[in-house]
């Protein structure tokens, strides 16, 4: 089981600073070369099952709302997916756990559309995270692009 982590996330973020509110939605695009690899990363290897994919920072004081996954070219068939988050510092707290399926258990991956939160918990997140992706059922061997959108209130460090 392999982590890999995406280059270059946000470049180009803007928010949390109009004066009309602090809601937001971050994206995230995770593209795979024809191999099945991550496109922009630090691996040049084929998404395996039990790799976790580091998709991007979600920032300290974030209260995680909503996440959807949209499925524009589908990765190889079977693949399933878990979408959640781990600290930065890798350091659990009692409070608010680390949660590799906080947003989406077991979402499909393979099939062209829209895949919605079926979490059930609201946090405020209390430190950096970042957002993962576990991949489970099977190997991806193909071009694929999907986007991730978490969406939530940007409240600031405490």
């Amino acid at each position: 089981m392999a982590t890999i982590k995406k280059k270059n996330t946000h470049t180009r973020q803007f928010g949390g600073l109009s004066p009309f509110g602090n809601l937001t939605s971050l994206t995230y695009l995770l593209a795979t070369n024809g191999t099945g690899a991550v496109i922009n990363s630090d691996s040049t290897a084929p998404i395996a099952v039990g790799d976790v994919i580091d998709l991007g920072e979600l920032p300290e004081g974030m209260s995680l709302e909503d996440a959807q996954i949209i499925v524009t070219t589908g990765m190889t068939a079977t693949i399933k997916g878990d979408l959640g988050f781990k600290y930065t510092d890798g350091v659990d707290l009692t409070d608010v756990p680390q949660d590799a399926s906080y947003f989406v258990k077991g979402g499909d991956l393979a099939t062209a559309g829209r895949v919605r939160a079926n979490g059930s918990k609201l946090i405020t997140l209390q430190k950096s995270a970042r957002l993962i992706l576990t991949v489970a059922g099977a190997a991806n061997a193909k071009a694929s692009e999907i986007q991730f959108i978490v969406t939530g209130e940007l409240k600031g460090p405490r």
